[in-house]
């Protein structure tokens, strides 16, 4: 068995350098045009939705939810009902 003799290392002299490509201006403009358009969109006219009842008990049970949906300070939420 024994040990087995030390590979010497192969030294690497090269020097890595990273350099970004000019980037064209006018793809910059619609890329920036394009990231705002998606994540400044607001929907509008939201509707609250009443979850299926199930849901709520299933909540309730484990203290998710602390509000009563039955409040009638809360009843503009829920239109449907």
């Amino acid at each position: 068995m024994g040990n087995k003799p030390v590979k010497p290392e192969k030294k690497n002299d090269a020097i890595l350098v990273r350099v970004v490509p000019p980037v064209d201006p006018a793809y910059m403009k619609w890329l920036a045009r394009d990231v705002e358009r998606i994540h400044g969109f607001k929907p509008t006219n939201v509707r609250a939705v009443q979850p299926p009842d199930r849901y709520v008990e299933y909540m309730q049970l484990n203290g998710w939810l602390d509000i009563d949906l039955n409040d009638p300070d809360l009843a503009h939420l829920f239109p449907g009902k």
